[in-house]
Protein backbone atom coordinates (compact mmCIF):
# COMPACT_ATOMS: atom_id res chain seq x y z
CA UNK A 1 0.00 0.00 0.00
CA UNK A 2 1.45 2.84 -1.07
CA UNK A 3 0.93 6.59 0.63
CA UNK A 4 1.23 10.01 -0.76
CA UNK A 5 1.04 13.42 0.98
CA UNK A 6 -0.94 16.25 1.41
CA UNK A 7 -0.39 19.28 2.99
CA UNK A 8 -3.38 21.09 4.57
CA UNK A 9 -4.48 23.93 6.93
CA UNK A 10 -6.20 22.11 9.67
CA UNK A 11 -9.33 24.06 9.78
CA UNK A 12 -10.01 22.60 6.20
CA UNK A 13 -9.13 19.50 7.69
CA UNK A 14 -11.68 19.95 10.23
CA UNK A 15 -13.87 20.91 7.83
CA UNK A 16 -13.88 17.52 5.90
CA UNK A 17 -15.29 15.70 9.36
CA UNK A 18 -18.56 17.39 9.31
CA UNK A 19 -18.75 16.98 5.34
CA UNK A 20 -17.28 13.33 5.25
CA UNK A 21 -14.56 14.11 2.98
CA UNK A 22 -11.76 16.25 2.53
CA UNK A 23 -11.76 18.98 -0.77
CA UNK A 24 -8.94 21.52 -1.31
CA UNK A 25 -9.65 24.86 -2.91
CA UNK A 26 -7.61 23.93 -5.47
CA UNK A 27 -9.92 20.75 -6.55
CA UNK A 28 -12.34 23.98 -7.73
CA UNK A 29 -9.72 25.96 -8.99
CA UNK A 30 -7.37 23.47 -10.88
CA UNK A 31 -9.40 19.99 -11.09
CA UNK A 32 -7.35 18.05 -8.71
CA UNK A 33 -5.98 18.16 -5.63
CA UNK A 34 -2.00 18.78 -5.15
CA UNK A 35 -0.21 15.55 -3.31
CA UNK A 36 3.42 14.28 -3.14
CA UNK A 37 5.66 11.79 -2.09
CA UNK A 38 7.22 11.26 1.25
CA UNK A 39 10.79 12.55 -0.40
CA UNK A 40 9.24 15.81 -1.50
CA UNK A 41 7.01 16.73 1.11
CA UNK A 42 9.96 18.92 3.30
CA UNK A 43 10.24 21.25 -0.51
CA UNK A 44 6.53 21.48 -0.83
CA UNK A 45 6.62 22.93 2.92
CA UNK A 46 9.57 25.22 2.12
CA UNK A 47 7.92 25.96 -1.73
CA UNK A 48 4.26 26.95 -0.77
CA UNK A 49 4.19 26.99 2.91
CA UNK A 50 6.57 29.08 4.26
CA UNK A 51 5.70 31.16 6.91
CA UNK A 52 2.18 30.12 7.14
CA UNK A 53 1.02 28.44 10.58
CA UNK A 54 -2.27 25.98 11.40
CA UNK A 55 -0.98 23.19 9.00
CA UNK A 56 -1.52 19.49 9.07
CA UNK A 57 0.35 16.83 6.44
CA UNK A 58 -1.93 13.94 5.88
CA UNK A 59 -0.76 10.67 4.74
CA UNK A 60 -3.07 8.96 2.50
CA UNK A 61 -3.34 5.15 1.37
CA UNK A 62 -3.82 5.14 -2.53
CA UNK A 63 -5.46 1.58 -2.32
CA UNK A 64 -8.26 3.15 -0.09
CA UNK A 65 -8.64 6.25 -3.09
CA UNK A 66 -11.93 6.16 -4.39
CA UNK A 67 -11.64 9.10 -7.32
CA UNK A 68 -8.67 8.70 -9.33
CA UNK A 69 -5.00 9.34 -9.03
CA UNK A 70 -2.52 10.22 -11.50
CA UNK A 71 1.26 11.29 -11.76
CA UNK A 72 1.96 14.60 -13.30
CA UNK A 73 4.78 15.64 -14.87
CA UNK A 74 5.92 19.51 -13.18
CA UNK A 75 7.61 21.27 -15.69
CA UNK A 76 8.75 24.06 -13.12
CA UNK A 77 10.26 21.23 -10.67
CA UNK A 78 10.99 18.80 -13.27
CA UNK A 79 9.74 16.07 -10.96
CA UNK A 80 6.06 13.77 -10.95
CA UNK A 81 3.52 14.55 -8.44
CA UNK A 82 0.70 13.05 -7.74
CA UNK A 83 -2.78 14.46 -8.27
CA UNK A 84 -6.04 13.85 -6.66
CA UNK A 85 -9.05 14.10 -9.75
CA UNK A 86 -11.42 14.53 -6.88
CA UNK A 87 -12.53 14.67 -3.33
CA UNK A 88 -10.05 12.29 -0.67
CA UNK A 89 -12.82 9.97 1.26
CA UNK A 90 -11.44 10.31 4.69
CA UNK A 91 -10.88 6.36 5.43
CA UNK A 92 -8.13 6.95 2.89
CA UNK A 93 -6.27 9.54 5.21
CA UNK A 94 -4.18 6.92 7.49
CA UNK A 95 -2.08 9.80 9.73
CA UNK A 96 -2.93 13.36 10.59
CA UNK A 97 0.57 14.97 11.57
CA UNK A 98 0.30 18.34 12.87
CA UNK A 99 2.86 20.76 11.61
Amino acid sequence: MPFIYHIAYKADWDNAALKGYYESPALKEEGFIHCCEERQAHDVLQRYFSGKTGLVKLRIDTDKLTSQLIYDWSNAIEDTFPHIYGTINLDAVTDIQQL
